[in-house]
């Protein structure tokens, strides 16, 4: 591979980390709703809230991480300690009587991910040329979502095994985890120079470029409508799918999206950011009005088919995004800063899913997410300006 190839050696071994920590977590993420709706007996503002507590930890730690990593100029501690935290988490859900202890196990799961992700992916960054970056994220996300797709059919396994008995999967998830932790043992930090002091909370947020900040909005507004994904599959459940056929539907998914981030993510490079990321906020808009009124079983597989364009067209492109809006010395401090403004909204996000679900109608959740889409759609396709990557770092006030 040459030095500088969006598919060079540390985006390859990042890739493989997160490759067998996905799937690790993956095998749990469609079973985690069932066990707990079916098993441990709570409700769906009780998932809605587990869900949302968990995923605004993570986002939380997500900007002290991500400026702590560039304060002191390295990421792999970071990284390791982060998949370590989630390994360890995944028994424990096992052992839970109630979903109190799962709300706990998911709180370590996203401590992790709360500790790894910037660092993580601003080494991503690190490793490429800025023309490559979306190349590069799509590429580690194709080979992390292939974690996504062999955890379900590994989990479909075990349930086909033992179909009433939920338990023992939460223990094989760790293996996985446990590898994806050695791997990450194996990577190198870029050299850097450390900052010798730490920012401020509000010296950080003015180190931020403007567009930067337009594009944090926009992207927070999306958020704040965006649930978690669980609530697709409970829809597919209640519509009268089987626990197996609600795995298919998230391996498709998942399949979708690992194919297709590699091209959206090179696409970026050449057509720019913005356009592919309104592409797959349109598309989430519409898949989203699509479940609110899907009822039979091949609806649910368009729709799933369709997320995961959404999902390439997004994730991958969206992090390239935001490096490309902040100075150098500020790539892990913007994922993280975004990163924690999403984590906050799906809170929001989830709990407010839960309680349109039960009060007003299932439809009522999908059509909220729309709404949300398309603000976004309006406020990034207006107010963002693309534009290259600083050349210095802006200085703190």
């Amino acid at each position: 591979m040459k030095k500088n190839s969006a598919l060079n050696p540390t985006v390859v071994r990042l890739g493989l980390v997160s490759l067998f920590a996905d799937i690790s977590s993956e095998m749990l993420y469609p079973i985690t709703p069932l066990f707990l709706t079916t098993v441990l007996g709570a409700s769906m503002a009780s998932v809605g809230l587990i869900e949302g507590v968990a995923e605004a930890l993570a986002s939380l730690l997500k900007t002290y991480a991500g400026a702590w990593s560039d304060r002191i100029g390295k990421r792999k501690p970071f990284i390791w300690s982060g998949y370590l935290l989630a390994a360890v988490a995944k028994p424990v859900i096992a052992l839970a009587s109630s979903w109190g202890l799962v709300l706990f196990a998911r709180a370590l799961d996203r401590t992790g991910k709360g500790l790894r992700t910037a660092p993580r992916d601003a080494l991503l960054a690190d490793s490429v040329e800025a023309n490559q970056r979306g190349a590069a994220f799509g590429w580690h996300r194709a080979m992390d979502t292939t974690g996504a797709i062999v955890g379900p059919l590994l989990a479909l396994l075990f349930l086909n095994l033992q179909p009433t008995n939920l338990r023992p999967i939460f223990f094989w998830a760790f293996l996985p985890g446990l590898f994806a932790v050695f791997l990450a043992l194996t990577l190198k930090d870029k050299p850097r120079e450390p900052r010798p002091a730490a920012l401020s909370a509000k010296a950080t947020w003015r180190s931020l470029s403007p567009q930067f900040k337009v594009y944090l909005g926009g992207w927070t507004a999306f958020s704040v409508a965006n649930s978690s994904d669980v609530f697709l599959l409970l829809r597919a459940k209640e519509c009268g799918a089987s626990n197996t056929s609600v795995i298919l539907l998230y391996t498709l998914y998942n399949f979708t999206y690992a194919g297709l981030s590699p091209y959206l993510g090179k696409l970026s490079d050449t057509l720019g950011r913005k356009r592919c990321l309104l592409f797959g906020l349109v598309l989430f808009a519409l898949v989203y009005a699509g479940f609110s009124l899907a009822i039979q079983t091949w609806h649910f597989v368009t729709l799933f088919g369709l997320y995961g364009i959404y999902m390439a067209a997004t994730d991958g492109v969206g992090k390239a995004l935001a490096v490309d809006l902040v100075a150098k010395e500020r790539k892990a401090t913007a994922l993280g800063v975004l990163g924690t403004f999403t984590g906050v909204s799906t809170l929001i996000a989830s709990v407010i899913a839960g309680l349109l679900w039960e009060k007003v109608a299932p439809s009522a959740t999908f059509l909220y997410g729309a709404a949300g889409s398309l603000t976004a759609v309006v406020l990034i396709g207006v107010f963002l300006k693309e534009k290259a990557e600083p050349a210095t770092l802006a200085p703190p006030l």
